[in-house]
């Protein structure tokens, strides 16, 4: 497994993550057109770009759906993998004093891993990380979600210790899509 680790988005990275964008690849896992509109952002002002990204007291605008709709930011951040390229985004969110979220979020954490990086263990390692800042934020256990369909996911999330709660459908504005609904506990307590 190669050497990966997650870095706070910075100007010193942006570029690669341009790059990225640039090549399709997209931080969204339910919206490939993210792509465009981060590079449109980045465009517009790189550095609240990059500001946005790390947003521990939901202050930033609300989170629009593609129909329209809005719901109120969750805290959290997003930070990149790094090798010594970009490799990928990984994303924490929750609710202060709960491990409870609202119904228009899936789970506690995201990740997405450019193709050309993929098959290297970047997600498995950037998910056991990100449960370690999970864990200091507070949180006794974390949920994660993928589609059914998706192996690669399931085995990272596995590996993390993940323990399958159910399967569900997700939101109309999320997309209606089958999803399965992981746990990681992070402390020696239950629920």
């Amino acid at each position: 497994m190669s050497t990966m680790h997650l870095v706070w988005p910075a100007r010193d990275y942006l570029a690669e993550y341009v790059a990225a964008l640039e090549r399709g690849w997209s931080p969204d896992n339910l919206r490939q057109e993210a792509a465009q509109e981060e590079l449109a952002r980045i465009a517009a002002n790189a550095d609240a770009f990059l500001a946005s990204l790390v947003d521990r007291e939901a202050a930033g605008e609300r989170f629009v759906f593609p129909d329209g709709s809005s719901v109120p930011r969750l805290p959290g951040y997003r930070v990149w993998m790094w090798d010594g390229e970009f490799c990928g985004s990984a994303s924490l969110r929750w609710q202060a004093g709960t491990e409870a979220l609202p119904p228009y979020c899936l789970g506690h954490i995201g990740y997405a891993v450019v193709p050309w990086k993929r098959g290297r263990g970047y997600a498995t390692q950037a998910l056991g990380k990100l449960l370690e800042h999970a864990k200091a934020e507070g949180l006794r256990y974390v949920e994660i979600t993928t589609r059914p369909d998706n192996a690669p996911s399931q085995r990272v999330i596995l590996a993390n210790r993940g323990v399958l709660v159910e399967e569900f459908t997700a939101p109309a504005a999320l997309g209606g899509h089958r999803h399965l609904r992981y746990r990681v506990q992070l402390d020696d307590r239950s629920e």
